[in-house]
């Protein structure tokens, strides 16, 4: 049964990284001390290792060690033998990308959908679903696809950030982009606020934080779900 996180962001205004997911995390990865992190993303450009140690100060609070895939030699029998997984933020097409590159799309979909824990934050949950077509990220690299996991019916727009009717900014909102998106794909997109994030559990995908989302379907008006929506109805 697939037990899947699904978040927006690792870090809110005022908090450290994943602080406001804490409580939720040491009730998710309660049957393991270790989480295998996928650093690809690597947010700003730095290292996997400086990416590893930088998750670690969260993780050390809930009394939790994560070790980069990097580190092993053989990172599909890293998958294989992971208690839990994680997969951070940064820039959706380099992660795809070294996914790719590394033939670990398939491993890490199948250790899912069998059972093990997945935790996605930005770019690691823009991957959770169809594509990674609706990422707010430069895509700096061409990966191989822009298919991704496919853990959820639907894409995913984390950090959805609704139009400032006091902003002097003439550009294109969040929502006009993913309008954009709808005139050449029909998967329904969903807005995740910072702070908010879909619970997977086996087929219900439940809407959960403080924050509603905003869903988008094809030949559709936008349209808000409260926390706690099921939205597994999406497709």
């Amino acid at each position: 049964m697939k037990n899947i996180i699904i978040a927006s962001t690792s870090t809110i205004h005022g908090s450290g990284p994943l602080e406001y997911l804490l409580d939720e995390l040491s009730v998710f990865f309660k049957d393991t001390s270790e989480i295998l992190f996928i650093p690809y993303a690597r947010p700003g450009g730095i290292s996997h290792d400086e990416y590893t140690s930088n998750v670690n100060k969260a993780f050390s609070q809930i009394g939790k060690v994560a070790r980069g895939i990097h580190e092993f030699e053989d990172p599909k029998a890293a998958i294989a033998n992971a208690k839990a997984i994680f997969t951070g933020g940064g820039n959706t097409f380099v992660l795809v990308n070294q996914l790719y590159k590394n033939d670990l799309l398939a491993p890490i979909k199948a250790a899912v959908n069998s059972g093990t824990p997945y935790l996605g934050t930005s770019a690691g949950s823009n991957i959770c679903g169809l594509t990674a077509n609706t990422t707010n990220d430069m895509p700096i690299i061409y990966p191989p696809s822009f298919k991704t996991f496919g853990f959820v019916p639907f894409n995913i727009n984390p950090h959805y950030l609704d139009p400032d009717p006091t902003s002097t900014h003439k550009g294109e909102t969040r929502e006009t982009r993913i309008k954009e998106f709808h005139a050449f794909n029909t998967q329904p997109v969903v807005g995740i606020r910072e702070g908010s994030w879909l619970a997977v559990k086996g087929d219900a995908i439940i809407l959960k934080g403080p924050l509603s989302a905003r869903i988008f379907e094809h030949n559709k008006a936008p349209y808000e779900v409260d926390t706690e929506t099921d939205l597994s109805h999406l497709k």
